[in-house]
């Protein structure tokens, strides 16, 4: 019994390969392009652990990904391989219709020639989980409900569109050719080994840095929180329950604006890891203009799959996020590996003087 992860060096990948050995002893074998944001410094604990088997590559790689399956004979596989970052898509959108789209439709023609080459008794009890995002289905009004698994898909940025696509093609292929697909929907992650570029993982590492915080427009813009750990275990909840060609969103319980995220930041910080000057870091938030086609809000319904999966976050936001402070704290060795010089040049021309001080 096998596993193929795909993007499982990047953060939420990475993450769940981490708990999948954790807590079950059927081997992973892990294929990742290894772009800016996968990293094997996130699996270094698993370098000796006979069960991770890790294959650098393209999930356009269909020769590759062919041998792959034919080797290992997979009973699942757990699709993360995904360009994920708004603001950089709004930059250089072809690399997400590369990855998300054409990546993901040759992903799934190599998976439906190994499904129907199975025997019957395989063939029946392998699954293909596709993991996306809740930014399909758009932005919200203040007052509306919150997404469900039947919301239209409205998508509002390069990035969300070609998940959207992706969406669209995982559903097709169960549809048309019978594919045992399954597809899952999150709310904003957060957590170990989240690249510094999103919101809170940025936001630590600069007020440790002494530099601004910089919160896009107003700041009122609501997200549902979700610790990734509890991502992970929904997504093995997923995988072990899930219906055939069914849709779950995962989600926090927790709405919130992105200015109140940060000043939470900011609290614990102030009590883990002090200023020298004994001021708040709250004094480094700083206001930058907002990205274009920002969405106002985004909130998840997860009733489904805990009405159904019984699966429930355990993590509240404030908890999640003393977790991941202190995880931050603990791993600056990690944080100052992945901050290259190229890391830095993006951050300066994403944010602008905005960043200056």
């Amino acid at each position: 019994m096998t596993i193929v992860v795909t993007g499982g060096a990047g953060f939420i990948g990475s993450n769940f390969v981490l708990d999948w050995l954790q807590f079950r002893d059927e081997p992973v074998v892990n294929v990742d392009k290894l772009t800016y944001a996968g990293n094997l410094g996130n699996l270094i604990s698993l370098k000796d652990d006979h069960r991770h088997i890790f294959v650098r590559g393209d999930i356009s790689d269909t020769a590759l990904i062919s041998r792959l399956l034919s080797e290992h004979l997979p009973r699942v596989i757990v699709n993360f391989a995904a360009e994920s970052h708004v603001d950089r898509s709004i930059q250089g959108p072809g690399d997400f219709i590369d990855t998300n789209v054409v990546g993901t439709f040759r992903l799934l023609e190599t998976a439906r020639s190994f499904w129907t080459s199975l025997p019957d008794a395989q063939k029946s009890g392998f699954r293909f989980l596709h993991v996306s995002t809740d930014e399909v289905f758009g932005s919200l009004s203040h007052d509306a409900a919150p997404f469900d698994e039947t919301s239209r898909y409205e998508p509002n940025s390069p990035y969300s569109a070609s998940k959207a696509a992706s969406d669209h093609l995982v559903r097709a292929y169960h549809h048309t050719y019978g594919l045992p697909v399954l597809t899952t929907n999150c709310s904003n992650n957060y957590g170990p080994y989240h690249f510094p570029e999103k919101l809170i993982p940025l936001c630590i590492h600069n007020a440790l840095a002494g530099k601004p915080l910089p919160i896009y427009g107003d700041g009122q813009q609501i997200r549902d929180w979700l610790y990734v750990k509890d991502h992970c275990s929904a997504i093995m909840r997923v995988v072990d329950d899930g219906v055939v060609g069914e849709t779950y969103n995962i989600g926090g319980w927790n709405e919130m604006a992105n200015l109140e995220v940060v000043k939470s930041l900011c609290r614990i910080l102030d009590e883990l890891k002090p200023r020298s000057d004994g001021r708040s870091f709250a004094e480094q938030i700083t206001f930058v203009k907002d990205r274009p086609g920002h969405d106002r809000r985004y909130a998840i319904n997860a009733h489904k799959i805990e009405n159904e999966l019984g699966w429930r976050p355990t993590e509240t936001f404030q908890s999640g996020l003393r977790k991941t402070i202190q995880w931050f704290l603990d791993n600056q060795a990690w944080v100052d590996d992945v901050t290259s010089g190229g890391y830095l040049r993006w951050i300066e021309k994403q944010y602008g003087s905005g960043l200056d001080r």
